[in-house]
């Protein structure tokens, strides 16, 4: 899917911004870079200090380009990334929007260029005429301006996102192990004789009602390992201090 997916830096700044571009799309599985006409020339050691080892691979097979024709020219389709209105007819598409199509074209066989303006004044009217279509951002009106990195950074993330489609909540809970059913059990029980002795269960004719109460809220709850050995463990202190 991302061998047919170019991000196209038009007339880029300073390198640290394409290096930080180059990072942004390595962080999401692209690497199809193009620069056009960069300010500081090419290749930019800046760029590649940004890059910071594994980013720099994006960079090496980065193309370097004269003109916007030049860039796009075996794109079958191309959007523009601008926040500022322009007088000119295009359609206009949300990043979700925009990935949504750019995977259905790519799907077919077509290749999709995605064209991204200098850090100082965006893409300028011109370039914007060669798009097929323009992307907008939903920012605030107020300042709309993102970094060249971050607008890289948020087309990138929506293309993994649509790729790997909703993912569950990972049960693990960062890793740690989910309690056993016998564990939960076991705790279940060690708070019934504590709360036994202590007299909770009253008046008498109540005590199964609150048992089973309890058993279900054990039951409801994501309980760790850790978690179930840290309650017995404030059991048995609560019970040494009485004591």
């Amino acid at each position: 899917m991302t061998e047919n997916l170019v991000f196209t830096l038009v007339r880029p700044q300073m390198g640290e911004n394409i290096g930080a571009a180059a990072r942004a799309m390595l962080n999401f599985g692209l690497d199809r870079m193009r620069v056009v006409d960069p300010r500081d020339g090419w290749p930019n050691p800046k760029a590649v200090a940004m890059a910071s080892g594994a980013a720099g691979a994006v960079l090496d097979r980065a193309g370097l380009f004269a003109d916007v024709p030049a860039a796009i020219g075996d794109c079958d389709f191309v959007f523009a990334t601008t926040a500022r209105s322009r007088e000119l007819t295009k359609p206009v598409y949300t990043p979700e929007t925009a990935v949504a199509e750019a995977r259905a074209r790519i799907a077919a066989g077509q290749r999709v260029g995605v064209l991204f303006g200098p850090e100082r004044t965006g893409l300028e009217n011109d370039d914007v005429s060669r798009a097929n279509a323009i992307i907008t951002v939903p920012v605030n009106p107020d300042f709309p301006s993102l970094n060249l990195a971050q607008a890289v950074l948020l087309l990138g993330y929506e293309m993994k996102r649509q790729e790997l489609g909703a993912l569950p909540v990972d049960p693990g809970l960062a890793g740690a192990d989910p309690a056993t059913r016998i564990e939960i059990e076991k705790l279940g029980d060690h708070f019934e004789e504590k709360l036994e002795t202590a007299g909770f269960f009253f008046p008498p004719d109540k005590g199964p009602s609150m048992k089973l109460n309890l058993r279900n809220l054990w039951s409801r709850m994501p309980f760790t390992r850790a978690d179930v050995q840290t309650l017995h463990g404030m059991l048995r202190q609560i019970t040494r201090s009485q004591r």
